[in-house]
């Protein structure tokens, strides 16, 4: 794979990850190809594996943009990563101390993210926590497989899920580490389950976001309050072929 091209697509994946990316974001190829300095074909090349991977989409209308799940590709993400995630504890036989050492220090890391305040670290260090699990664990495959679809559930959150259960989601990671350490693995599996689950559980799949949110937001009465702008008469002199309405024209 061409260097600039992995660059692109690693930078977008971070950034989903960080949450630091909304779902539906536009994902302009010209302006990535400034920001790169690379050619539009370099980036179609990046963001036709990210399609491959399930974080953008394309349309003739849009262009590239980052994926917004529906409820049901909201469940089958978090079912899959339940079997993956449980599979993975349930086949390991022993945790190398370097390890858990390892795991340990990344859960105090969340705690200190989450008592500062910091709520972008602690969205990135929480769901960061699953893809270093299965780095520090020696799965590549699966730690690229996890990685991918920790993105897209971010991108669920984002969209699902109104308040972030930061705390009790470092307390679940606390948890399964420390079975792991007292070498219970299939109480670490069963635990990372019910995380899983538990975070599911968090969303409301019920309500899908209102596509026409901010469009509405910014046309309603209640926006100009006490501040209202003043509308012009129509004199009979007015041209009446000129079309010069600001929603008229496609951003």
């Amino acid at each position: 794979m061409n260097p600039a091209t992995a660059n692109i697509e690693e930078a977008i994946l971070s950034a989903i990850l960080a949450g630091r990316i909304d779902p539906g974001t536009r994902l302009g190829e010209q302006k990535l190809a400034d920001l790169f300095g690379v050619s539009r074909t370099r980036v179609r090349e990046a963001m036709m594996r990210l399609e491959t991977r399930g974080v953008v989409q394309v349309s003739a209308r849009r262009g590239w943009y980052v994926v917004e799940p529906s409820a049901e590709e909201a469940r089958e993400a978090f079912q899959t990563r339940r079997v993956i995630e449980t599979g993975l504890l349930q086949t390991v036989r022993e945790v190398p101390p370097a390890v858990l050492a390892s795991l340990k220090e990344h859960v105090a890391i969340e705690r200190r993210a989450i008592e500062t305040g910091d709520v972008h670290s602690r969205a990135c260090l929480l769901g960061d926590f699953h893809i270093h699990l299965a780095d520090a664990l020696g799965n590549r495959l699966l730690t690229e497989i996890i990685r991918d679809l920790t993105a897209r559930t971010t991108l669920i959150s984002m969209l699902y899920q109104p308040t972030e259960k930061a705390e009790e989601s470092s307390h679940d990671h606390e948890d399964i580490v420390a079975a792991m350490e007292a070498g219970d693995l299939s109480l670490a599996a069963r635990l990372m389950d019910e995380h899983i689950g538990k975070v599911e559980a968090g969303l409301d799949l019920t309500a899908r976001p209102d596509p026409l949110a901010g469009l509405r937001e910014l046309l309603s009465p209640s926006t100009f309050a006490g501040n209202a702008p003043s509308v012009p008469h129509h004199h009979s002199h007015s041209h009446p072929h000129t079309n010069d309405h600001p929603l008229t024209k496609e951003d």
